[in-house]
């Protein structure tokens, strides 16, 4: 039988990066919490945590944290259906990493009823969408959005549509780079902008156009920054079109080639076995993601 407290102790050091941050959600010390993780390596017989910064979960670890996830959304359901055993009548709450850019445009609108009728709270953790998956990996959450389609194993996944990018700069930088015009050869000759060391879609972009090679760029993992950089000037970015309305009518941005966007599919990765309020929000999310997201191409 498998002890829960050593369990939870396992999941709460993970998903708050720290012994500290865990014990604090435990309401334990942190000396206690510690003791729990090795009580629980001796049962299995091997370390289930790599004692870095943050703490990562080993082969065995991950295994154990998707076993917590899923029993987490199943004593959800039994509670709701013998609510005496709901102790605390504490709301729902769903651990889901999603990249910044669905955080930033559709996300809310997506989820915002849903969320007051089911009475549920949302732990949200950022990826990028090329690399959310690794926390379904990891048993750190209970559903992703990622542009990857292959679930993992004991995982579904579900195609939500695509978001739409575009390549915008200010007027102010298009003067100074490209004065006789945008052209799509010249992009990688001048200064760009990347959310990150795992973002590969200006790369992607320069690629549909036959431009190959590096390019230099600035790193800048926030979707809210990203804009501002752009609008004042400092490169050239592709961003989602449901972003940018407000910065185009003003005229602080422009696009550089209207007729070559750029798609990136999302799919909903979510554990087969996650139980009724997983599985509603899996329905809600197929119903409503049309009004923002374009179809992926087949």
């Amino acid at each position: 039988m498998f002890d829960y407290k050593l369990l939870s102790a396992l999941a709460a050091v993970v998903e708050q990066a720290g012994f500290e941050r865990g014990a604090q959600v435990l309401g334990l010390s942190q000396s206690a919490v510690s003791q729990r993780i090795k009580l629980l390596e001796a049962r299995v017989g091997q370390p289930v945590l790599v004692r870095a910064t943050p703490p990562t979960p080993t082969d065995i670890g991950r295994r154990l944290l998707n076993h917590v996830q899923q029993v987490r959304l199943l004593e959800r359901d039994l509670q709701s259906q013998v609510p005496a055993l709901d102790e605390e009548g504490m709301p729902e709450r769903l651990r889901i990493a999603l990249n910044a850019d669905s955080l930033a445009t559709w996300w809310a609108l997506a989820v915002s009823d849903f969320c007051g009728e089911q009475h549920l709270l949302l732990d949200l953790v950022v990826e990028d969408q090329t690399v959310g998956l690794k926390r379904m990996r990891a048993g750190e959450v209970a559903a992703c959005i990622c542009a990857s389609e292959r679930p993992v194993a004991g995982a579904r996944s579900l195609a939500l549509g695509a978001m739409r990018y575009r390549a915008f700069a200010s007027p102010a930088f298009i003067a100074r780079h490209f004065p006789a015009g945008v052209q799509a050869d010249q992009l990688a000759g001048t200064p760009a902008l990347v959310f990150g060391p795992d973002d590969f879609l200006q790369h992607r972009y320069l690629a549909s156009l036959g431009v190959t090679g590096g390019f230099e760029h600035h790193l800048c993992p926030s979707s809210e920054g990203f804009i501002r950089l752009m609008e004042a000037g400092l490169g050239w970015g592709l961003v989602p079109e449901l972003q940018v309305r407000d910065p185009l009518e003003k005229g602080l941005l422009v696009e550089l080639l209207p007729d070559k966007p750029i798609d990136v599919p999302l799919y909903w990765h979510h554990w087969r076995s996650g139980g009724r309020l997983l599985g509603l929000l899996t329905e809600h999310l197929a119903r409503v993601c049309g009004q923002w997201l374009v179809p992926c191409q087949q």
